[in-house]
């Protein structure tokens, strides 16, 4: 039984396709999670070696529990390389990054920078940096054999670019003065 760690906390990472506040199912008929997907900077290297010891610690646990009795030859890695294995015309923030889906049926606990609860829903979006609290463990399912990660808990480091051209109401608009409050009719006309 292997005696390294299954629990890792990452560096410095971007959330992509955030969901941490309530509970999305992509697919008809599965079960809703808190997920994100984490964007680990290639240049990391001490956060993708953590990565890689955990997964080496779930293979070992899973040899007996999933796996039959030995650690499968083509595993499934949910750990993926953003510069061969994604989109990068529909999602170009992925590249010279590595790339995964970590998700949780209980929601994560989501802090700010001093360790304090983030209430605001907004305030944690695709496209901000965070460190992430995530757990390998071993799966067997559907004819695959790998290991995944779970989704413990959220820290919010920065913020970042929205991605998906999502922009902020503060950003879209500036304070009325109360003479800029009404359209005149000539004004309105313009706008059919």
């Amino acid at each position: 039984m292997s005696t390294m760690p299954t629990k890792v906390v990452t560096g410095k990472v971007r959330l992509s396709y955030a969901h941490l506040f309530e509970p999305f199912s992509s697919f008809e008929g599965q079960d809703a999670k808190y997920s994100t997907v984490i964007l680990i900077p290639k240049s990391d290297k001490a956060t993708i070696k953590k990565i890689k010891q955990a997964q080496k610690a779930a293979l070992e646990k899973g040899k007996a529990s999933k796996f039959g009795g030995s650690i499968p030859k083509n595993w499934k890695n949910t750990l993926r390389d953003g510069d061969e294995e994604a989109d990068l015309e529909k999602n170009p923030e992925y590249e010279g990054h590595y790339f995964m889906t970590v998700s949780n049926k209980q929601r994560p606990g989501i802090v700010d920078r001093d360790v304090q609860p983030i209430l605001d829903s907004t305030e944690v979006y695709s496209g901000c940096y965070a460190r992430v609290s995530i757990n390998a463990f071993p799966f067997s399912a559907s004819g695959n054999k790998g290991v995944s990660f779970g989704l413990n808990h959220v820290q919010k480091v920065a913020d970042g670019e929205p991605f998906g051209g999502i922009t902020k109401a503060e950003d879209d608009f500036e304070p009325l003065d109360d003479l800029d409050d009404e359209f005149d009719d000539e004004d309105s006309d313009d706008l059919i």
